[in-house]
């Protein structure tokens, strides 16, 4: 697995908008609060011209530029990060124009989420790079920060602390005013287990592996494209196992229920050791199946622990994923952590 060099102070964070970019002025004011803020903390940030030209139709620019401007900061020997200005529907679009031999002599940290899980799930896959699944740029816009954007820092950085879910999140979404807005705390964090038949619930869960994955939405659309390298990735690193990570967007508990059915008969779970999901954002029960029974219903026969509800995706704060870093991760009287290797 290649990591990227670590973010260093002095050195510079590109943005670039691979799927929606920012059409109004509460977004600019994010965006330029965002910047300020790390350039307090000593970072330079360099903004492609994209991030602000949203066509209102949710691409930022067509599927060509997009792909130019992510290289031009693939290219920039001062960009040690390429953070996704937001996410969206269709960066899927810009794949066929990415320059992966450019991104494999030139590896960098490339993060975000949701629709950004088409770039990141497909560079790690596909070119044996780690990338970061966590927030999208605009969230370094809020005016006082929660930890979860310094813990980020830290692991761009290169230290691999230990991550503890948090205490409480934000379980709706909230029109903004002034672009600055913080999270708006509202639910207890508790996370929940699914194990196997006969396991001991007071030991809880402890599963060691190489974390990948995404938003649920996206890796369903790279099913057998050619883009999609999982079986190649999966068996390259079967003696270390599989930790999938997963959430969801907009996904109904049928769709939920086919969609990971079809990961499972495409050979996607072959050599997994376990489950974490995050908090699904829009999740729609038909039939009145449950979250967790959509889940278990596709999942339960393979025998593995699975975490529910955890600090990944939609619903924040989250965790700061390292997509194909192996991963310790532990859950236990509702609570849990998250901590990284490097190898």
């Amino acid at each position: 697995m290649i990591y990227p060099a670590n973010l260093e102070k002095d050195f510079y964070i590109g943005v670039t908008a691979t799927s929606s970019g920012y059409e109004d002025e509460v977004d600019y004011r994010r965006l330029d609060n965002a910047i300020m803020n790390l350039k307090g903390y000593g970072y330079h940030v360099i903004v492609t011209p994209n991030v602000r030209s949203g066509d209102n139709k949710g691409r930022s620019s067509d599927a060509a530029i997009r792909a130019e401007e992510l290289l031009n900061l693939i290219k920039d020997p001062q960009v040690r990060a390429i953070i996704a200005a937001s996410g969206g529907d269709f960066l899927v679009e810009m794949l066929p124009y990415v320059d992966f031999m450019a991104i494999k002599e030139n590896p960098k940290w490339i993060q975000g989420f949701s629709d950004t899980t088409g770039l990141t799930y497909t560079i790690t896959t596909n070119l044996d790079i780690a990338t970061i699944y966590s927030y999208n740029f605009g969230t370094f816009g809020m005016e006082n920060w929660h930890r979860s954007l310094s813990d980020n820092l830290l692991i761009l950085e290169g230290n691999n602390i230990r991550q503890n879910s948090f205490n409480m999140y934000q379980d709706g979404y909230y029109e903004r005013i002034t672009g600055i807005e913080e999270f708006v705390l509202e639910k207890e964090v508790e996370w929940r287990t699914l194990l196997p038949k006969g396991a001991d619930e007071s030991l809880g869960i402890n599963i060691q592996g190489r974390m990948l994955g995404g938003c649920l939405d996206v890796l369903l659309n790279l099913i057998g494209t050619k883009f999609d390298k999982t079986i190649d990735f999966i068996e390259k690193y079967k003696d270390d196992g599989i930790v999938w990570f997963l959430e969801s967007f907009n996904l109904s508990s049928g769709a939920m229920v086919r969609g990971l059915w079809q990961l499972r008969e495409a050979g996607w779970f072959r050599n997994a050791k376990g489950f974490i999901f995050g908090r699904p954002a829009m999740y729609k029960t038909e039939y009145d199946i449950s979250y967790e029974e959509a889940i278990y219903s596709v999942l339960g026969e393979l025998g593995l622990p699975i975490i529910l509800e955890a600090d990944i995706g939609h619903k924040p704060p989250q965790f700061t994923i390292i997509n194909g870093a192996l991963a310790t991760v532990q859950s236990k009287n509702k609570k849990g952590t998250i901590i990284f290797e490097r190898r």
